[in-house]
Parts: C-alpha cells; sequence; structure tokens
C-alpha cells in the first residue's frame, strides 16, 4: 500500500515529533510520504492538499467534523478498500483553520480523531501511529488489542 499524508505546516527536522514519525515510518511495511506546505491562506492551503490527492487515491480528511472510529473498524474500512483492489491512501492534515468544504468533499472518510484540540504536529505523530496499527491489525500482528 502506499500512503500519501499531505498535511500543513512543516516538522522540524530534529524535533521529538519527527524523531517519532521516523520510528513509525520504519516500523511500516507500507511506503509512506510526507508532502508539507508552510502554513497560508486556506484557499491556498486546500489548493496544495488537493492537488496532493493521486489518481486512483482513496481520501481520508482529517477533521474535527469527521467520523469518529476505532482503530479496529478504520483498519475493516482499509482493508475492504484493498479487497476492491485500492492500492493508494492519502490523508489530509489541514491548517490551524481547517479544511475547506471543497477539500472535505473530495474525501472517501471524513475522520475525527476525537473532540480535542492537537498541535498538528502531534496529529501527524498519532496518525503514523495509527497507519502503522491499522498494518498490524489487517496483517494478523498482536500489537493491537481490544
Amino acid at each position: 500500500m502506499k500512503v500519501i499524508l499531505a498535511a500543513i505546516g512543516k516538522c522540524k527536522k530534529n524535533s521529538p515529533e519527527a524523531e517519532l514519525i521516523k520510528e513509525y515510518l520504519k516500523r511500516s511495511t507500507w511506503n509512506i510520504l510526507i508532502k508539507e506546505k508552510d502554513n497560508s491562506s486556506q484557499e491556498e492551503e486546500a489548493k496544495f492538499l488537493q492537488a496532493s490527492i493521486p489518481q486512483g487515491a482513496k481520501v481520508i480528511v482529517l477533521d474535527e467534523r469527521g467520523e469518529n472510529m476505532k482503530s479496529i473498524d478504520l483498519a475493516k474500512k482499509i482493508e475492504a478498500w484493498q479487497l476492491n483492489g485500492c492500492s493508494e491512501l492519502c490523508f489530509l492534515i489541514g491548517g490551524a483553520d481547517g479544511h475547506l468544504a471543497s477539500t472535505r468533499d473530495k474525501a472517501d472518510l471524513v475522520l475525527s480523531f476525537g473532540k480535542l484540540t492537537l498541535p498538528h504536529m502531534l496529529m501527524r505523530v498519532v496518525l503514523c501511529e495509527q497507519i502503522y496499527r491499522i498494518q498490524t491489525i489487517i496483517s494478523g500482528h498482536p500489537y493491537h488489542r481490544e
């Protein structure tokens, strides 16, 4: 599976968040590419995020208005996409003002990680961990416990 993680804001090279992201990318068996853009206007951010979506990819937009799912349910959804021929996922993390409706409209899934407000760089760590967790659930690895 190929995964694009397109995000607004740039992660500092040697930050604790960058180190954690590297750890989950190293553990991953999927090919994960992170694309970043500095904060700008919401319209410019939307252009970047929408341009980052590969043809045929399933799009998951992270948004506070999205569906709050258990990890196992998200894994089942992604596994079903895989079984139906999906080989590419694209996760979109917006800027401080969130996503425009035009970006949410491109989503196959609008996903919330809860009502808490998290720093954008920490959200990337959480997302990378969840991508790794999803892989382990799909493969039957004991990392995830229900």
